[in-house]
C-alpha cells in the first residue's frame, strides 16, 4: 500500500523550473570559472611556449620555492592579521551598537542606524582615497585634529610605516563595514520573542544582565554566521589595499595580502610578467584556505551553537 502511494506521488516539476535560472547563472558565473581555475593551475608553459600538464608541480613551486613561498606566506600572514583585526574589533563593536540601538529607550535609533550603515554602501575607491588623504602627514587633517586636542605627538605616518600600515587599513575597513554586523545582530535581537524577555524581567533580569544572560546566548548562531562571513570577506579582500597602497602593497609588501599577491602574479605588474598558471595556483590555494575555514566553522562551531537555537 505504501509503495503504491509513493508511486502515485506527483513529481513537482515546478520546483526544477523555478530553480533552473538561478542554478544556470550560478554555474556559469561560479562553478565553471572555479573549474577552469583549478584546471589552469595544473598546467604550465615550457620554454618552447608549449602548454603541458604538470600536475601539482605549481603547488610545490608555490610552497617550496623561496621565490614564491616567502611572498605567499607573507601575504597569508597579513591576511590572517587583517581578519583578526575585524574579529576582535569590528564584530564586538557591531554587537555593542546593535545592543544599544535595540533599546526601546533610545531616541533617534533609526538615524543612528542609518548614519553608521552609510559607509558600507560607499565605494572602495572613495573610502581608500579619502582615508589616504586624511592620514597624509603633508595635507591630511589627522595631524591637525590631534594637534587641536594636544595629541599631535601621537601622530605618525601610519600608512607609510611597515609596522602600522596593515593595522591602519584594517581599522579603516572596520569603520566602513561595522554596519553589517550591527544590522544583522540588530535583526537577531528583534527576533527574540517578547515572552522570553518578559519572563526574564519577572525574574529580575534586566539591563546589561539581561543582555549577557538571555539575549547573547540566543544570538550566538547569528554571531557565528557573521564570523564566517567576516572570514570569507577578508580572505577575499583586495580593493582597499589596492586603492590605498597600490598593487605592490607597500611599504615593502607590509600590506600585501593574498588578493594583491594574486593580482600581481596573474596579470603582472611593472617589471613582473603575468603568469596565469601560477596565478591560478594562488587562487586555488586561496580557495583551499577559505574552504578549510568554512568547514571548521560548519563542523566544529555551528554544531555547538545549535543548542542555543529555539
Amino acid at each position: 500500500m505504501g509503495t503504491d502511494v509513493a508511486q502515485r506521488r506527483p513529481i513537482r516539476w515546478h520546483i526544477g523550473v523555478f530553480l533552473a535560472p538561478a542554478v544556470l547563472v550560478y554555474t556559469a558565473l561560479m562553478i565553471l570559472p572555479l573549474a577552469a581555475t583549478l584546471n589552469l593551475s595544473l598546467f604550465n608553459v615550457t620554454e618552447a611556449r608549449e602548454t603541458v600538464f604538470v600536475g601539482l608541480a605549481n603547488f610545490r613551486r608555490l610552497f617550496g620555492d623561496p621565490l614564491w613561498s616567502e611572498a605567499f606566506w607573507n601575504a597569508l600572514a597579513n591576511n590572517a592579521w587583517f581578519f583578526l583585526i575585524h574579529m576582535i574589533v569590528q564584530n564586538p563593536i557591531g554587537v555593542l551598537l546593535a545592543a544599544l540601538l535595540s533599546s526601546p529607550r533610545l531616541r533617534g535609533a533609526a538615524f543612528y542606524r542609518t548614519a553608521i550603515f552609510i559607509p558600507t554602501i560607499l565605494s572602495f575607491v572613495i573610502v581608500g582615497f579619502v582615508w589616504k588623504l586624511i592620514l597624509s602627514p603633508i595635507w591630511g587633517i589627522a595631524p591637525g585634529m590631534l594637534d587641536a586636542v594636544g595629541l599631535k605627538a601621537l601622530f605618525v605616518p601610519w600608512l607609510g610605516k611597515e609596522q602600522y600600515a596593515l593595522t591602519a587599513l584594517a581599522l579603516v575597513s572596520v569603520w566602513q563595514f561595522v554596519g553589517i554586523p550591527m544590522m544583522l545582530i540588530y535583526a537577531a535581537l528583534l527576533s527574540i520573542p517578547d515572552e522570553v524577555l518578559e519572563a526574564a524581567e519577572m525574574d529580575g533580569i534586566t539591563g546589561a544582565s539581561q543582555f549577557w544572560k538571555i539575549k547573547l546566548p540566543l544570538i550566538l548562531p547569528s554571531i557565528g554566521i557573521i564570523s564566517i562571513l567576516t572570514f570569507v570577506g577578508n580572505f577575499n579582500a583586495f580593493d582597499l589595499i589596492y586603492v590605498a597602497q597600490g598593487a605592490l602593497a607597500g611599504p615593502d609588501f607590509a600590506t600585501d595580502i593574498l588578493g594583491t599577491f594574486l593580482y600581481r602574479t596573474f596579470f603582472g605588474f611593472q617589471l613582473q610578467l603575468g603568469d596565469p598558471h601560477m596565478g591560478a595556483t594562488i587562487a586555488t590555494a586561496m580557495f583551499g584556505v577559505i574552504l578549510l575555514g568554512v568547514c571548521i566553522y560548519l563542523f566544529g562551531v555551528q554544531t555547538r551553537l545549535r543548542r542555543y537555537q529555539f
